[in-house]
């Protein structure tokens, strides 16, 4: 057991320029971990900044404020913090912070679909934490481990 957790914390390298030239698998991994690395730094900024949205605090669901030390805008600063670390999180263990994306997004459909009117976005998130479940898994595969272990027989190994 914890081997499986050394394993997906240990940090994923960047695959080889070579691989990524040729493994549309390997693009899509770095395509979403840049994606997953950048988009929730800016949205935790932005809790601090309030460039793209004006008022973060319309999405939080009033069963998530009462239960958050202080009013909705501390809550949104602590959100912000939470999405900066994740996004930091991916890009050097892109297993953990995968799933660690994946769970704050269920976090945020929950809060989404409590406050109402906001099913649309609370959709395009569940789009998102697919995404982030897909990173983690293709972590898996690039994580340095040797390639036997994701293959039932040398057989199914891929051909260079």
């Amino acid at each position: 057991m914890s081997n499986a957790i050394a394993a997906t914390l240990r940090p994923v390298p960047i695959p080889k320029p070579n691989v990524l030239r040729r493994d549309p698998a390997a693009q899509a991994f770095m395509l979403l971990r840049v994606a997953f690395t950048v988009a929730p730094i800016l949205f935790g900024l932005d809790k601090f900044a309030e460039v793209m949205i004006s008022d973060w605090t319309k999405y939080l669901a009033p069963e998530f404020n009462d239960i958050i030390p202080g009013n909705a805008q501390d809550a949104m600063y602590i959100v912000g913090i939470v999405e900066i670390a994740a996004g930091v999180t991916v890009a050097f263990s892109p297993r953990f912070g995968g799933l660690l994306v994946a769970g704050w997004l269920g976090g945020i459909i929950v809060s989404l679909l409590l406050v109402g009117g906001y099913a649309d976005i609370a959709l395009r998130d569940f789009g998102l934490l697919l995404g982030a479940l897909t990173l983690a898994r293709l972590a898996a595969a690039y994580s340095g481990e040797s390639p036997r272990r994701y293959f039932s027989s040398a057989d199914d190994l891929p051909r260079s």
